[in-house]
């Protein structure tokens, strides 16, 4: 609610309408106070909550740290380049040429397009996607926004954040800072069994952490988010469930741990302002913002927002091995060992904090995506926010929203309508 007023600039009617529509959730009651830029929800007048939004900091849930500490942190994000990207090319800036490729079936594309933003979900519900952004090669060939939604609305992308959060990890493997198969420096862990869990492990979400991953009920997850003012600290101290390496399972508390660990190797202010110099703004993709929790650390797990055409950015920087306009700023090999599941990994479906068209767990002897190359990959947010990768067919599709779409149908739709250059 916080972040959907502040950042989005969303009318508070709307929000409650659209996107606070489903149960438990319409339990709740909210209000808004502009005066001091927050949100309160709570049920039945008890349990109350507040959100407060602080500039270029987004919105923070006000758990375990008062409310004036919160404000009193010294948070600086850095200004953007100064740069007018509208008489700037895509993709270093947002002037997108007319010009169409003949070999694309732009009316086959346009319908896809069409489709997926039409899209009613298996259980009756409306999808409701806000954006589209198809790239062939680098070329933006199609975008699409549903009303109220434009080029410039960043929308929050869950659990995409995961990538941004492994992308600085990566910056500072190549930096020389930190070695992937060293023991993760987690002071709770020190003279336990869990201090040999190493960084590669939770990046590739093995590390063997009892954590219970599950949105629609009280888990490990949602306490986490929405009850601990220090998310890493909760992950630190759950117990060890499996021998670090040896059991895959989706673990939100592993990103956020890796998060803590990026901030304890760089200053304070290195910290805030590191995925902005070093990421953001070299890839010309202003507009990403992290949101903070109630102890200063980035939740790198879930609270990152952009625009569709920023995450495509992301998603072109994956696509073109980590290089944008001819800096390496992930290292040479990131992308191979990011798309490189763990032997832990039983259907061979994860990499680097990033989702792969691994095996079917209901059918193994098909894929995820069974009409999509086996070497596309994806980056992966709740209620269906993704970037599809097709490296063998140069396509890079963004899709945001606030329920999952059939991605199957969607890309294959678009692959179609791209055929005959893929087939020659």
């Amino acid at each position: 609610m916080c972040s959907a007023i502040y950042l989005q600039n969303r009318e508070p009617a709307d929000i409650i309408r659209e996107d606070l529509n489903f149960f438990p959730v319409t339990l709740g009651t909210y209000s808004w106070d502009s005066n001091d830029s927050s949100t309160t929800g709570s049920v039945w007048g008890l349990a109350n909550r507040k959100a407060i939004y602080r500039e270029s900091c987004g919105c923070t849930l006000v758990n375990d740290f008062t409310e004036t500490e919160i404000r009193n942190q010294q948070i600086n994000i850095p200004t953007p380049p100064n740069t007018d990207i509208d008489t700037i090319p895509w993709p270093y800036g947002d002037r997108i040429t007319s010009k169409q490729l003949d070999f694309i079936d732009y009316d086959k594309l346009n319908s896809a397009v069409d489709e997926v933003m039409e899209e009613v979900t298996e259980n009756g519900k409306f999808a409701d996607t806000r954006a589209v952004v198809v790239l062939y090669n680098g070329k933006m060939i199609a975008e699409r926004y549903a009303d109220g939604y434009d080029q410039t609305t960043i929308m929050l992308g869950w659990s995409m954040s995961k990538t941004i959060t492994a992308s600085i990890v990566g910056i500072l493997v190549k930096k020389g800072m930190i070695d992937l198969d060293d023991p993760a420096p987690v002071n709770e862990w020190k003279s336990s069994e869990k201090q040999k869990i190493t960084l590669r492990q939770l990046l590739q979400q093995t590390s063997g952490i009892n954590f219970l991953e599950n949105y629609e009920r009280p888990s490990n997850v949602t306490r986490m988010l929405f009850s601990e003012g220090d998310m890493a600290a909760y992950a630190a101290n759950l117990k060890l469930e499996h021998e670090p390496g040896t059991h895959f399972n989706y673990n939100s508390g592993n990103t956020n741990l890796l998060c803590r660990i990026i901030r304890k190797l760089l200053n304070e202010e290195d910290y805030y302002a590191f995925p902005y110099m070093e990421l953001f703004y070299k890839i010309n993709a202003p507009s990403f913002l992290l949101e903070y929790d109630a102890s200063g650390t980035f939740v790198g797990s879930s609270y990152c927002y952009a625009t569709a055409r920023d995450y495509a950015r992301m998603g072109l920087l994956y696509y073109n091995n980590g290089i944008w306009n001819g800096e390496q700023i992930l290292p040479m090999n990131w992308i191979e060992e990011s798309v490189t599941p763990s032997m832990a990994d039983e259907y061979k479906q994860y990499g680097f904090q990033l989702w792969l068209n691994g095996l079917n767990p209901n059918n193994t002897e098909q894929r995820q995506f069974p009409d999509v190359p086996k070497d596309m990959y994806y980056i992966d947010g709740y209620g269906g926010q993704r970037i599809f990768i097709i490296p063998s067919k140069k396509i890079v599709v963004v899709r945001l929203g606030l329920y999952p779409v059939d991605g199957n149908t969607f890309l294959k739709n678009v692959l179609d309508a791209c055929k005959k250059k893929i087939d020659t």
